[in-house]
């Protein structure tokens, strides 16, 4: 049935009525809305969101821990190489070795078990003993780290699964006032809230989590790549395969003071 242009001015003004009317209310929810600050909304989602906020300081302290103590200033400092690549060049494994205990770092840790494995008598000073040293060391220094750095992989993981168990709560909440009788809206949107919110701060979480947990774990693996490759130029400067040997023969004396041989 085609409408006449009297019911589609009434129609018009009905819409124009119902807008006037409604205008009032959706401005007050947007000015309620508007004055909620992050304190509110951490209240609304319940006591999950203590929890989340315990998370949250963690992998914090964590991340800034892992910025601090695995870079690739702190792993490889130019005071501590320099230093070794000098003495290992001389071919002084004793004060190379005495240096190494005195300044305990991954690199030097590495290094100092891998001193006590030369030996003058063996062919390039048994280096394939060295080696292996080195690596094994390498790889027990990083699998330490990584042990930290794993930890925000668990948060990571756990966030969100901590901001199902808070939708659950608010989702009892929400049937327990069905239960009760109370159907309107508002008994309604408490539980409702605590749920949307509590998810929310999980993934909130969760997210950045991972991203340090991906960016650390690439940061770890490239810097012990470059501390082993220090420690290798190290044992090729040992060995005369590199630059920085003396040319005059090392004495006899040398010997008798090296570190205990394999």
């Amino acid at each position: 049935m085609k409408k006449t242009p009297a019911k589609k001015r009434t129609n018009l003004l009905l819409l124009v009525a119902a807008a006037a009317l409604l205008w009032p209310l959706t401005a007050s929810a947007a000015r309620v809305e508007s004055h909620k600050s992050m304190m509110d909304l951490y209240r609304e989602g319940g006591p999950i969101m203590h929890l989340i906020a315990l998370c949250s300081v963690a992998t914090l302290s964590l991340g800034a821990y892992c910025a601090i103590m695995f870079r690739k200033g702190k792993l490889m400092p130019p005071n501590i190489v320099s230093p070794l690549n000098s003495l290992i060049g001389q071919r002084d494994l004793v004060a190379a070795y005495e240096f190494c205990q005195a300044n305990p770092g991954p690199l030097t840790q590495a290094l100092a078990p891998a001193l006590t494995k030369a030996n003058y008598e063996r062919d390039m000073f048994n280096k394939g003993a060295m080696e292996n040293t080195i690596a094994e060391e390498c790889f027990r220094e990083e699998t330490k780290m990584m042990v930290i750095v794993n930890y925000l992989n668990t948060f990571a993981v756990l966030a969100p699964m901590i901001g199902l168990l808070g939708t659950v709560a608010g989702m009892i909440t929400s049937f327990s006032a069905l239960t009760a009788g109370k159907a309107e809206a508002t008994d309604l949107a408490k539980g409702i809230g605590e749920a949307l919110i509590a998810t929310g701060g999980g993934l909130l979480l969760a997210i950045p989590a991972m991203f340090l947990y991906f960016f650390f774990r690439g940061m770890v693996s490239t810097n012990m790549a470059d501390v082993h490759k220090t420690l290798s130029h190290m044992l090729d400067l040992f060995t005369g395969e590199a630059g920085g040997v003396p040319s005059q023969p090392v004495p006899q004396e040398a010997y008798e003071a090296q570190p205990a041989a394999e």
